[in-house]
């Protein structure tokens, strides 16, 4: 599913160079759900946006589904974060003025899906996250976790090969970040690849691996003995 090897990643501000990334490998295998966790600073979110195809790795190699996709330009790239990988933000990232059901439908807008394909799959990605009834409303007619659970419809839609999902519960209080990582296990349990990104050791008791980072590099890497699974 996913391999990558010896990741570099650097950033340039003036005469400044930041290494964010210091030779990351790691293997994802289809169906795993994996955390990534580290203190801020750590590389975590920079190796996400790598991976997601959001940012470019300055050196190394990257293969996702077999295809090694380390030189490809921009808008190769862009079609692969549009077949290949759903996005789950910690600030959902949902157009305001477009109603719950054509948030969900937007990624299909761009992989140009016909408009009638559009809305039946929109409905029921919303329909797998308990949000059929809302699909008028817009976003800030719902509450934070059905807003997240609106964005975990539209990273679902396109059928991705893995969903990346970054501080999915960081805004929300507890009760509602139960229901959402309930949503995530169930997808990885239907077959979905997961990688997600947090700071909250209890939330990464719902994986089934753990990574760690510091600085720049991974540290250990381990099964979760004591998953929490409903």
């Amino acid at each position: 599913m996913i391999k990558i090897d010896n990741i570099i990643k650097t950033y340039t501000t003036g005469k400044i160079n930041l290494t964010a990334l210091k030779g990351v490998s790691l293997s994802v295998k289809p169906g795993e759900f994996v955390t990534i966790m580290g203190p801020s600073g750590c590389g975590k979110s920079t190796l996400m946006n790598v991976l997601g195809c959001l940012d470019k790795m300055s050196s190394g190699k990257y293969v996702l589904n077999g295809k090694d996709i380390s030189g490809l330009v921009d808008n190769d790239l862009a079609e692969i974060r549009c077949r290949e990988i759903g996005f789950v933000f910690q600030s959902f990232n949902l157009l305001p003025r477009m109603s719950i059901l054509e948030n969900v439908e937007l990624p299909m807008v761009y992989a140009g899906v016909p408009k009638k394909e559009r809305r039946e799959k929109a409905l029921e990605a919303l329909r797998r996250v308990d949000l059929a009834d809302r699909v008028k409303h817009r976003p800030n007619e719902i509450s934070g976790g059905q807003k997240q659970r609106v964005a975990i419809a539209r990273a679902i839609v396109n059928n991705p090969s893995v969903i990346l999902a970054d501080e999915p519960t960081g805004n929300l209080d507890t009760k509602v970040t139960k229901e959402i990582m309930k949503i995530i296990q169930q997808l990885n349990n239907d077959g979905a690849t997961v990688l997600l990104v947090t700071h909250e050791p209890e939330v990464a008791q719902y994986s089934k691996r753990i990574i760690h980072m510091r600085d720049g590099e991974i540290i250990d890497d381990n099964e979760v003995i004591d998953r929490i699974v409903f």
